[in-house]
């Protein structure tokens, strides 16, 4: 884990990293790379820093949304303009200052920034109900 890497605290962040933990499966079952978790970039955090598959290999933050009912809405309806513009000032930011796992420096193109909502099963599982690509930047 790098120094701006950080373990989830309390029974909360045990079920974000619960669900994180089943998106980078997801991700990486799907021929992803997952460089880092919980990438902490000023006040902001990114989720999951990845690496699409060849050819493209586009670096991707992804926003992970896990929801253990529907009595706590849906992951969609969670993330909104606020959200989507922190995760962009995020991504700029660390485009800028780059990240342990990419090597010394500024990241050489963009990260595209992406929504991965995941909903747990009746057996304690996560299954993915959606993989936004691409959100739109707010303005």
């Amino acid at each position: 884990m790098s120094p701006q890497d950080r373990p989830p605290a309390g029974p909360r962040g045990q079920t974000g990293a619960s669900a994180e933990a089943a998106a980078a499966s997801y991700l990486v079952a799907r021929g992803w790379i997952v460089l880092a978790r919980n990438v902490r970039v000023g006040r902001d955090e990114l989720d999951l820093l990845a690496c699409t598959p060849a050819p493209e290999r586009e670096l991707v933050a992804v926003e992970v949304r896990g929801r253990s009912g529907p009595g706590f809405g849906s992951g969609l309806e969670s993330v909104d303009a606020s959200k989507v513009a922190r995760l962009y000032r995020a991504a700029a930011a660390l485009r800028q200052t780059g990240h342990p796992s990419l090597g010394p420096g500024p990241l050489p193109r963009p990260l595209r920034v992406d929504l991965l909502v995941l909903r747990r099963t009746g057996s304690g599982g996560w299954i993915v109900e959606a993989h936004l690509r691409g959100l739109e930047p707010p303005g």
